[in-house]
């Protein structure tokens, strides 16, 4: 998704190829031994992004906010460099023997930058935000499968499921749960209340936002930095060229093309294992989208090499379903089912019964603040005029953008879609996908076939032949709906940094984890 307009507005990795996959990927962003962190230096990071945050809302999962989420939280587990689950604020959990309740035990001696405990009250609190379809944004399509929770004593926390879960899709929950304190619920959008590694120190709207190191970060010797200050800067360009002369040291979430010219000149380019999967977004309240031949024609209209080669410099692949190569519901074959063939796109068209005029009546939205969406989005601009669709580009920058994307607001537009490589159903978590409360589509999701084939995935339990079963029927309507095309897969928030700059560690989600990073000079 174009750093934009990501939403997470992401399906389950097997044990194994969550381990072969962060591995890999941490080649590049070990997380520093002891031995190693001591020999990093301190200081104040300078780091470059292209757009300042939304707010302090950690269950707000907008791209902009990812420079702050793991910085100033922390979650119930985390997910190290192999893919396997670590406690984090949970201390430790145990699931039962039917699956249907998980309990947590409470990290002790843990403190909000408030001053307050983090204990089950304040998870207690947590819970109730996220469940809440109002507070609980994208987290919130993940609590469909709680029934409720207890809390047990001050360290204790027992959430019960209303059928059996798997153990990866309850792992996803915890490690996609923020505990926020009590105290700043209610204000958390404009002033955060977590217990992460940095607390704000100044903010100046549009231009940057300074963080200094928590000295009661539970986490010993972390972090490791005094200061981080993130520089909004208005372009790719703009960002290369302040890492080039020396006023910055890194760059987090610039675009492709640019940085593989950095690393090319001798910049780090650091690449997470947390893909995301770029996706045709469509508007199917409104004509000429709310004909279905219509909307299926885009499954061959658009052309997926080309908007690999030209968006993301090829950094990525080719995909007609919204999942990670890694992902267990991923099928390639589909890739070659809904391969680029205007012929075939054609033919929808002519079967789809509007006349010319109609299916010209709509913009494309565009996301002017990044470079990537302008590219692509020109490149289906001309592909479909090879077919008499000429449409106009509707440019929106920042804050514009995003209001459009969460509130529906547009026929069509590309966004990326996050959790495409955890448990499948967490799909759900993304604006255009979720299943209640779909800012785009409905309160009620129009499409059955999908949200029964999402509760399908949710309770079908262990692996072979059924757990496959559940997983075809889902890309099976979501081929068939058609509300999001998929083009490809591509690494989110790239990081390109000066050679001084070390202590990357990897995340799941591509978030930017600063706690263990220093400088070796």
């Amino acid at each position: 998704m174009a750093k934009g307009s990501l939403d997470w507005s992401q399906p389950r990795l097997g044990r194994r190829q969550a381990g072969g996959l962060l591995a890999a990927a941490g080649l590049a962003m070990a997380g520093l031994g002891r031995a190693q962190a001591a020999a990093l230096n301190t200081g104040t990071l300078r780091v470059a992004v292209l757009a300042d945050i939304v707010n302090y809302d950690p269950m707000q999962f907008s791209s902009q906010n990812a420079t702050v989420m793991r910085n100033l939280y922390d979650t119930l587990i985390d997910y190290d460099a192999r893919g396997k689950a670590v406690p984090a604020l949970a201390s430790a959990w145990k699931v039962a023997d039917d699956s249907t309740s998980v309990t947590l035990t409470l990290r002790k001696g843990v403190t909000f930058q408030d001053g307050s405990a983090m204990d089950s009250a304040a998870l207690d609190a947590t819970l109730k935000k996220a469940n809440d379809p109002a507070k609980g944004k994208n987290v919130y399509p993940t609590m469909a499968v709680v029934k409720d929770w207890t809390v047990v004593d001050p360290s204790t926390v027992r959430i019960n499921f209303k059928a059996p879960v798997p153990d990866r899709q309850i792992t996803d929950l915890l490690e996609f749960m923020p505990v926020i304190s009590p105290a700043g619920i209610d204000s958390v959008e404009t002033k955060p209340a977590g217990t992460g590694a940095f607390n704000m120190v100044e903010r100046v709207l549009g231009q940057k936002l300074h963080l200094g190191a928590n000295p009661n970060y539970w986490r010993h010797g972390q972090p490791l930095l005094k200061d981080v200050v993130f520089t909004v800067f208005s372009d790719n360009a703009s960002a290369s060229a302040a890492l080039e002369s020396g006023a910055v040291d890194m760059i987090y979430g610039g675009g492709a093309r640019d940085a593989v010219r950095l690393r090319d000149a001798g910049y780090q380019l650091i690449q997470g294992p947390g893909q995301l999967v770029q996706v045709f977004r469509i508007n199917t309240t409104m004509a000429p989208f709310n004909n279905e031949k219509f909307r299926q024609a885009f499954n061959y209209l658009i052309d997926r090499a080309a908007i690999l080669k030209v968006g993301y410099a090829g950094l990525g692949e080719v995909t007609a379903l919204p999942w990670a190569p890694s992902s267990p519901a991923a099928d390639r074959s589909y890739d070659k089912t809904y391969a680029f063939n205007l012929a075939k796109g054609e033919a929808l068209l002519k079967q789809c019964g509007l006349s010319a005029a109609q299916m010209n009546d709509w913009k494309l939205t565009v996301n002017s603040s990044d470079d990537a969406s302008v590219r692509i989005s020109q490149v289906v601009q001309a592909t479909l005029a090879k077919v008499g669709i000429n449409i106009k580009l509707d440019l929106k920058g920042g804050t514009e953008f995003v209001d459009a994307m969460l509130g529906g607001h547009f026929n069509a537009m590309f966004g990326g879609v996050g959790n495409v490589q955890k448990f499948p159903s967490r799909i759900a978590t993304n604006s255009i996908y979720r299943t209640v409360n779909n800012p785009v589509l409905g309160k009620v999701i129009p499409f059955k076939d999908y949200v029964d084939a999402i509760q399908r995935v949710d309770t079908t339990m262990g692996s072979g032949p059924a757990v496959k079963a559940a997983y075809d029927a889902l890309n099976k309507a979501m081929v068939n709906d058609s509300f999001g095309i998929a083009t490809n897969s591509y690494n989110v928030f790239l990081i390109v940094a000066a050679k001084k700059v070390s202590g990357f560690v990897p995340d799941i989600d591509n978030l930017l984890v600063l706690r263990e990073i220093g400088f070796t000079s």
